[in-house]
């Protein structure tokens, strides 16, 4: 996760640069149950509305959790398929707050009504975030479920007013990217506290249908878009936050745009990327699966390092005789095309290793969504650019499409 506000605050209020260094254990993001209400279009679990046989059960998810405790985790964010589809949500995010997991709720929003909210916010989670593709007809179709942005919207006000920390989250494709500027002013309106906007990963769902991921130009317009809305509330003082996920050439455009609007401060703020490192799959961030198998990253589901069943989640991380495990624990990384001497290697990591491999099958070739040109990187001559994706489009030349 790159956290554009965090970085921001750095060109306002700088703080001490310090070498990089790697969490003690890994955030965890639990995909605890697999059923869901809805049919996503880029769902990367490609979650249905059927029980999935060989969930874990309470026990091991408890059990699990002394593991995560002693393999020094920080963070739980339980997710789906739809989690509050387990009967035992609850019962097992009290169990992770009494462990003293900062503890977050990956929901779709469309199962809280008055009583589900009351019991959301008995359960002190620290952060609820809630995925919208657009505004009504656009979300209703991206999740395959007329009504379900009503459905979605009812249950963000609903925690909203109960003092629930929520963000709203957003992934863009072409098919709706003309949502994006009014899902940041309903962001605004609803009186939520983040907003996280992820580039298209090419995984389940996503994978089946990343012919319509953004174009590049595309995503370079929004995340420009994204940069002042978010400077303008930093500069406001506003506590509202922003961050992106999945593409960490992202970091890299946010030091070029710094060095246009706050040049004496731009070198401090490459400082403070560069500590950061950029992608962190493998390394800082986990997955468990539903069925208790462990993956690098949410989107590494056809590659398990291990099952929570079997062998305690420390040692299933810690493990790197898998050579994808072993490369995305390399430091720096072995990636090969542009960004073996791309200048912004140090604070991007080599960016998505997911969707070089789904278009290449190679997981250490240079990511496709790569949006920065090689000028800007400073890619050596004659290195060819990857051309397999889809929707690539022209740089610079096309005009706005947000």
């Amino acid at each position: 996760m790159f956290r554009l506000t965090r970085f921001l605050k750095e060109l306002t209020e700088p703080t001490p640069v310090r070498p990089r260094r790697d969490l003690p254990g890994p955030v965890v993001i639990w995909n605890l149950v697999r059923r869901c209400n809805l049919k996503c279009k880029h769902c990367y679990s490609i979650s249905a509305d059927v029980d999935f046989p060989g969930e874990l059960t309470t026990a091991e998810v408890f059990r699990t959790m002394d593991d995560l405790k002693a393999a020094r985790v920080p963070a739980l964010i339980l997710s789906g398929g739809e989690p509050l589809m387990r009967p035992d949500i609850f019962a097992i995010a009290e169990r992770s707050r009494s462990l003293g997991f900062s503890t977050s709720l990956s929901s779709n929003g469309a199962l809280i009504d008055e009583a589900m909210a009351d019991r959301i916010a008995a359960a002190g989670f620290d952060y609820v975030g809630v995925s919208l593709d657009g505004i009504g007809d656009t979300h209703d179709r991206f999740r395959g479920e007329d009504g379900a942005f009503r459905a979605s919207l009812r249950g963000v006000r609903l925690l909203v007013g109960r003092g629930v920390k929520v963000g709203l989250r957003f992934t863009m494709t072409m098919d709706n990217r003309d949502q994006f500027p009014a899902l940041l002013d309903l962001m605004k309106a609803e009186g939520c506290t983040k907003f996280y906007l992820s580039h298209l990963n090419y995984s389940g769902r996503g994978n089946k249908n990343r012919g319509d991921d953004a174009r590049l130009d595309v995503t370079r317009d929004a995340m420009r878009r994204l940069f002042a809305v978010a400077w303008a509330d930093v500069l406001a003082g506003s506590e509202r936050e922003y961050v992106t996920g999945n593409n960490d050439a992202d970091g890299a455009y946010l030091y070029l745009w710094a060095r246009e609007v706050a040049p004496d401060r731009a070198e401090h703020l490459r400082a403070k990327l560069a500590e950061w490192g950029g992608n962190a799959s493998g390394v800082n961030v986990a997955n468990i699966d539903n069925l208790g198998a462990v993956h690098p990253d949410t989107f590494w589901w056809d590659r398990s390092l291990g099952n929570v069943k079997d062998r305690p989640f420390g040692e299933i991380w810690a493990d790197r005789s898998d050579p994808l495990m072993a490369g995305l624990k390399a430091r720096p990384r072995k990636i090969g095309g542009r960004c073996a001497t791309c200048r912004f290697f140090d604070m991007c990591g080599g960016n998505t290793r997911v969707r070089a491999w789904r278009l290449t099958g190679d997981a250490f070739a240079e990511d496709p969504a790569c949006y920065l040109d090689d000028a800007e990187i400073g890619a050596s001559p004659g290195a060819e650019r990857l051309a397999v994706t889809p929707f690539r489009g022209q740089r610079h030349e096309a005009p706005s499409l947000l």
